[in-house]
Formats: structure tokens, C-alpha cells, sequence
């Protein structure tokens, strides 16, 4: 009698999975090329240069002492202060493992087979991954101009649709849509539509959109943010999803128990206090963009200008670029799965790592 494999015993939707690449870790690539680590530089998935808020770094520390406790399953802490200085309720957040898990979770909660996701087809892949995983129909709509097409969208938009994800600023291209416009849009999604809006890098804008109107008007939509950027604290792996208690209730119904830890909680509540460090944060970024570009235009490359703390480039040699800084000691990272085969995306950096990368960029693109 002959026995099933676990593949025949999974679900038909795991089988057909994508798997999400992330940058490569410095050790990785160090062991891989035989470099010291010391010398290596990682621009490839975003995360503050200027490494985490020092306030989040000297509550994470205190509280490591407890971590023999479980954390609070609640987040209640943490939700209370993100509602006041927001103005809404405790209710109106649910705490999260990277707004990553955020989006996850609103899938779980909401799709089923034959629902569809509406999307920007150069935006964050885990959007299509979120749907793919309980067997919605993905629905990439063209991005003109690396830009999402809030028309399209729109038009793409059928009855079966049951979420629309949008960021703003996008990744991976680093693009806007204006307040306005996302209002516009947002208001304009049907009933049995629910528009998702992530903010990843919102904090790095200075006229980004504010939903809490929206929310209170009781348009269907909810906003995910992340501690991961400029905040610093990618590795602890937190951040949130808010919106309209009715939707935070449902969501919450879905998560794990104590799916924040301890540290990570504590870490957050103390960086929303850190302004200075947000406001140099932003101050490196803004010159580092422009440090970047600069380089771009002097090698002649083109590129996509960017509100976040990242910007994509265009060569012909995108796969070759990528390789070789790597084994120089430069990571950065390559846009192939998002259809974007001739350009590449770099974090931005310190001043001193933005140097680096565009020598060791120069000197590749002087051999070619």
C-alpha cells in the first residue's frame, strides 16, 4: 500500500506559490565571496542607514531583562500611544510582525477563492503573493511612468474584486500619488471594495495622505505602517494596520497570539517618541537622493526620482551591475520579478556608502 507524499497532502494553492526573495544578509553574501563582512555595505532592502532609533535601542534594552515573560498579547501599551497621537482609538490598531503581516492578515480575513486583489503591476509583490495564497485572482494593473494609474485601477475594479492595494510612496519605484487623488480614488472604489493603503515610507513625505477623514467617513479603507524604515527596527519586526473597529475587530480575530514580541513592542512605542532622530533621518535621506541622482546624471544613467529612502536605476547591465558589486562588496538589489529587468534599486545610504557605491559603479560601467 503505497503512502502520500506532503506534497499530494497539501493545499493545491501552496504548491503554486511564489517564494518572496528578500536582499541577501551581509553574512551571506561575506561567506559566499570570501569578503570580510566588516567591508560590506547593504543598500538592498531599505532599512535605515543610520540604524535604529536610539531611544527604541535603549528600551529594547531595558526590557530585555523580561523576556521570560510573554509579551502583552494586546499590545495594549503600544496601541494606546499610537492612538493618541493619532486621535483615534486604542481599538483602531492592530499591532503587527512588519506591516507585512498586516496585509496578510487582511487577506486572510477577507479573501476567498474567485475574490479578486487589484494592484499596481511594479508594486510590492507581496500583494500578489497575499492573494495567490488564498486563491484570489491577482490583477496587475499597468504602472505608466512607474506610476500607479489610479484610473486603471479603478477600471480594473469588477464585482469581484474585494481588495485594492496602493502604496504611496511605491516599491519599488519610489513614485506618488498626490493626497488629493488618493482621496478621490479611495471615494470612488464601490462598496464591496476594500482600499489598502501602505505607508511604508510615509513618514519620509512631508504632504502625505491622511486616511483618518476617510476612515471616519466610513470609506472602506485601512492604512499599514511599519517600524522597519525610518524608524530603524526591521529586525525586530513590527508594525500595525488601523482603520474602523468594525475592520480592526475582524482583523484581529485572525492574528496569532502574542504576534508582537515583548522587545519589539516596547521598541516601538519608545521610537515614536524620537522625533530628532526622524527628523536627521529624513535630513540624510533628502541629501542622499540627491547625492544619488547627482551620480546617476554624471554616469548617465536614467532613473526613476524617488520620495522614499531608496531609487531605481537603468542599465543594460542590470544583472552583470548586480553581480559584480556584489562581489565587491556592495549589495543592492535587482528588479527582475517585477518585470523590470534593466533596472536596479539601491537604498539610500550614508553619505560615505552613497560614495562607495557610485565608484564601484563607475568602475564597472567604465569597462563596459
Amino acid at each position: 500500500m503505497g503512502s502520500a507524499t506532503y506534497t499530494e497532502l497539501a493545499n493545491a494553492t501552496v504548491l503554486t506559490q511564489p517564494v518572496y526573495e528578500p536582499g541577501k544578509p551581509i553574512e551571506t553574501v561575506a561567506r559566499e565571496f570570501g569578503i570580510d563582512s566588516a567591508g560590506i555595505i547593504k543598500m538592498a532592502s531599505n532599512e535605515n542607514a543610520l540604524g535604529p532609533s536610539p531611544l527604541a535601542l535603549a528600551a529594547a534594552r531595558d526590557a530585555l531583562g523580561g523576556v521570560n515573560f510573554y509579551p502583552d498579547g494586546g499590545a495594549t501599551l503600544l496601541r494606546e500611544k499610537l492612538a493618541r497621537r493619532a486621535g483615534l482609538s486604542p481599538a483602531q490598531f492592530v499591532p503587527t510582525n512588519g506591516s507585512n503581516e498586516a496585509m496578510i492578515l487582511l487577506a486572510q480575513t477577507f479573501l476567498r477563492a474567485g475574490d479578486e486583489v487589484v494592484f499596481g503591476a511594479e508594486a510590492f509583490i507581496v500583494y500578489k503573493l497575499a492573494a495567490l495564497l488564498f486563491g484570489a485572482k491577482p490583477v496587475a494593473v499597468p504602472m505608466p511612468a512607474h506610476t500607479h494609474d489610479l484610473g486603471a485601477m479603478l477600471a480594473a475594479v469588477t464585482p469581484q474584486t474585494k481588495l485594492v492595494f496602493l502604496a504611496c510612496p511605491n516599491n519599488p519605484t519610489g513614485t506618488v500619488n498626490s493626497p488629493a487623488d488618493i482621496v478621490d480614488f479611495a471615494t470612488a472604489l464601490p462598496p464591496h471594495v476594500i482600499l489598502c493603503l501602505d505607508e511604508a515610507y510615509a513618514e519620509y513625505l512631508d504632504d502625505a495622505v491622511d486616511i483618518r477623514p476617510l476612515i471616519a467617513a466610513g470609506v472602506k479603507i485601512v492604512g499599514a505602517r511599519t517600524f522597519s524604515k525610518i524608524y530603524g527596527l526591521a529586525g525586530l519586526r513590527i508594525g500595525y494596520l488601523y482603520g474602523a473597529e468594525e475592520v480592526t475587530a475582524l482583523v484581529r480575530r485572525t492574528r496569532q497570539p502574542f504576534n508582537v514580541n515583548l522587545v519589539a513592542q516596547v521598541a516601538a512605542a519608545a521610537a515614536l517618541d524620537d522625533d530628532a532622530f526622524l527628523r536627521r533621518a529624513r535630513e540624510v535621506n533628502a541629501s542622499g537622493l540627491r547625492q544619488l541622482e547627482l551620480g546617476f546624471s554624471a554616469l548617465r544613467l536614467s532613473y526613476i526620482p524617488s520620495r522614499a529612502n531608496f531609487i531605481v536605476f537603468h542599465t543594460h547591465f542590470a544583472t552583470e551591475v548586480f553581480d559584480t558589486l556584489q562581489r565587491k562588496g556592495v549589495i543592492i538589489r535587482p528588479l527582475a520579478g517585477y518585470g523590470m529587468t534593466d533596472s536596479l534599486r539601491v537604498t539610500v545610504g550614508t553619505p560615505e556608502q552613497n560614495t562607495r557605491f557610485l565608484a564601484e559603479l563607475r568602475a564597472i560601467l567604465s569597462r563596459k
